[in-house]
């Protein structure tokens, strides 16, 4: 039961702080949403999208109002104007809850719904992506802007992996040991994934490609295409997949290799 009040109030803070922030934005037709899943852990930011007619996105003058307004911490504050989608990431002083603002990201919202669809159709998605959002953020690889892995991102990976598994196209996933798909993700992108001719592709059903065909995917580490932009390469970001020795991809593969080794004793 201590549990199940975490929860609610978790909901019914986040719930109660997307009206701050985007508050200081509205105007005459402009429209505010919150992209929010059950994908999220304690620590977890949340993700605004804000609609409106601009010539660019008022990033420095959100930023201001927010100050002004005491919403923001402005320590904590980062305009990301340079950052292929510019977004501004805060810390909200009331409820220390992390935000990530962006402007006219109409992708984001298909991206939210297809979340919500793929929930629906893997049951034992939502508990995988949590426990694996926790490894990455130990390890300090889960933020986009600074080469890690993205939640979107993350979850592709695992539905590709599902989509890829014998027993789901013979309908028995939904009684798999959650323990055994987690060391089987662990193993595939860790250990056996080809990250320099492979590309990820979810949509049809699912299908790895070969990523060096597409010339707009070409020289990326990880390669997630787009399931609404056939081409876009939505995990070019991500070079930490083999930066240094505590990059992704060995830190998947040390994971994998701890797991059969404590199966071996």
């Amino acid at each position: 039961t201590a549990e199940v009040r975490k929860q609610w109030y978790q909901r019914r803070v986040r719930g109660d702080q997307t009206g701050r922030p985007p508050a200081v934005a509205h105007g005459p037709g402009r429209d505010i949403w919150e992209l929010q899943n059950r994908l999220y852990l304690p620590t977890s930011d949340i993700d605004i999208v804000i609609f409106g007619e601009w010539l660019a996105p008022p990033l420095r003058t959100l930023e201001r109002r927010l100050i002004e307004n005491h919403i923001a911490d402005p320590a904590t504050m980062k305009v990301l104007d340079k950052a292929s989608v510019p977004i501004i990431k805060l810390t909200d002083t009331l409820t220390k809850i992390k935000l990530d603002i962006s402007f006219n990201t109409n992708n984001c919202l298909k991206s939210a719904e297809k979340i919500s669809e793929l929930l629906q159709h893997y049951p034992c998605l939502d508990k995988l992506v949590l426990v694996l959002k926790q490894f990455l953020l130990q390890r300090h690889l889960n933020e986009v802007f600074v080469g890690g892995l993205g939640s979107y991102c993350l979850t592709l990976m695992v539905v590709a992996k599902l989509q890829s598994c014998p027993r789901h196209r013979r309908g028995r996933l939904e009684d798999e040991n959650l323990g055994v798909l987690l060391i089987e993700f662990f193993e595939f992108y860790g250990v056996r994934f080809n990250y320099n001719n492979t590309g990820i592709r979810i949509h049809n059903g699912g299908s790895f490609f070969n990523k060096n065909e597409v010339s707009e995917m070409k020289g990326s580490m990880l390669c997630i295409e787009d399931p609404f932009q056939p081409g876009n390469d939505i995990a070019r970001a991500s070079y930490c997949m083999f930066y240094r020795k505590g990059g992704i991809q060995v830190s998947l593969y040390m994971a994998e290799e701890s797991c059969y080794s404590a199966q071996k004793t």
